[in-house]
């Protein structure tokens, strides 16, 4: 049984076809640590010492993203972090058999949304009901990166989904009557399913459990949560009534449509890991050199320190993510192996003196101008020699909120 302290949905400001795509600058990680980060401010950093991210869009298999994600999150680098293979009912098996002080993240790319949850030791609790998992590979995808796509929808209904819940409710496997939700499947078949109206969810993925999670929690009613995909299958208990509430934070900005850009063919930039070393812990964990003697702040890491002279004494220290626009311009001009046209502002950190050069997202390029305020936010900048490079970029607060709130 699992205790559940924070919950956090995050969707990317941008849709098409009715459902919700990532930006050109957002991956898994990413979106893994926008959800991550909301759900780790009500519980506090200090609240957690182990991280499970779950996803079939991780951005490497080979080469690891755990040091990005921790960074991200701003998390210390010897925290333990599971990067975890599956969807819906793999991310709902995360949660309960997580520990107390665990982050469980979950993000998705088509339909893209990403989610995040707490376990602490106390909240509301979750309760395994049961599990089965049967293999109907309808959609597989082998290492090469293939995906085979075996067409027939009513088979995955019929053997798929059904079969599943009904061998969950033979007697001694736990499920009695119908679930309240159903995370990883279309809302159209599910509603027939559930008892009552059950959410409607953005996302069939791995982070479709923590959505249908959130949904649960809002209503404080005793509820059962199923997760499927293809024919496996995890059912969990939900109570609200016992422990303290959970917050709910909801990261649901208005769809709008994606801003027309085009790519220019040629060479890409290829990597220097000796530089992705050497500004890893600063650019990625947003963290400013700071004088030992003086107390002056170098983003990025300096020799010599411009406040007193100094040499070498140096140490680092987590940097604002409240920021204002100093002043920006949008590049239209073909850059090879980029996306234009793209904006970059310089902005000014609170309560510093310093200046940071970024690009702007989550908004159109050239909507951005000077004395703006937003914050600072984990983007992946570019792919070079196949390695994602993440930086930050600045999100403006006239972003159309829709759905952006904290339920206690």
């Amino acid at each position: 049984m699992a205790y559940i302290s924070s919950i956090s949905t995050y969707v990317p400001p941008w849709g098409e076809a009715g459902q919700r795509v990532p930006g050109g600058d957002e991956d898994a990680v990413t979106m893994a640590v926008e959800a991550g980060r909301a759900a780790l401010e009500a519980a506090g950093t200090g609240a957690v010492e182990r991280v499970v991210l779950v996803s079939r869009d991780l951005p490497l298999l080979e080469g690891g993203n755990s040091a990005a994600l921790l960074a991200g999150l701003g998390l210390p680098p010897d925290t333990d972090v599971v990067e975890r293979l599956g969807g819906a009912p793999a991310a709902l098996d995360a949660i309960l058999t997580a520990r107390p002080r665990t982050l469980v993240t979950a993000a998705d790319l088509g339909p893209a949304g990403a989610g995040a949850v707490v376990v602490s030791s106390n909240g509301f609790t979750l309760r395994p009901v049961g599990r089965v998992t049967r293999s109907l590979p309808v959609q597989a995808r082998s290492s090469n990166g293939v995906i085979h796509r075996y067409d027939d929808p009513r088979l995955l209904r019929e053997r798929g989904l059904l079969a599943s819940l009904d061998r969950l409710r033979e007697p001694g496997n736990g499920l009695e009557g119908r679930p309240s939700a159903i995370a990883g499947a279309p809302f159209a078949q599910v509603r027939a399913l559930c008892d009552g109206e059950p959410p409607r969810l953005p996302v069939l993925g791995a982070s479709a459990t923590v959505f249908a999670l959130a949904a649960l929690a809002e209503r404080k009613e005793p509820a059962v949560l199923a997760a499927a995909e293809q024919a496996s299958l995890t059912a969990a208990a939900l109570d609200t009534s016992g422990g303290e509430p959970a917050h709910v934070r909801r990261l649901e900005p208005l769809a709008r449509a994606v801003p027309t850009a085009q790519t220019t063919p040629g060479l890409d930039m290829p990597v220097s890991l000796a530089a992705y070393d050497r500004a890893f812990e600063s650019k990625v964990g947003w963290k400013a050199a700071r004088c030992e003697s003086c107390g002056t702040l170098a983003l990025p890491r300096r020799y010599r320190c411009r406040g007193c002279g100094a040499e070498g004494e140096w140490s680092l220290v987590p940097l604002p993510r409240r920021a204002v626009v100093y002043t920006t311009t949008t590049v239209h001009v073909p850059v090879p192996s980029l996306t234009t046209p793209y904006s970059l502002a310089v902005v000014q950190l609170d309560g510093t003196d310093v200046r940071v050069l970024a690009r702007t997202t989550a908004v159109e390029p050239g909507s951005v101008s000077i004395g703006d305020t937003g914050r600072m936010t984990l983007r992946r900048v570019a792919v070079r020699s196949g390695v994602p490079d993440y930086g930050y970029a600045f999100w403006p607060d006239d972003v159309p909120a829709g759905r952006e709130e904290e339920v206690r």
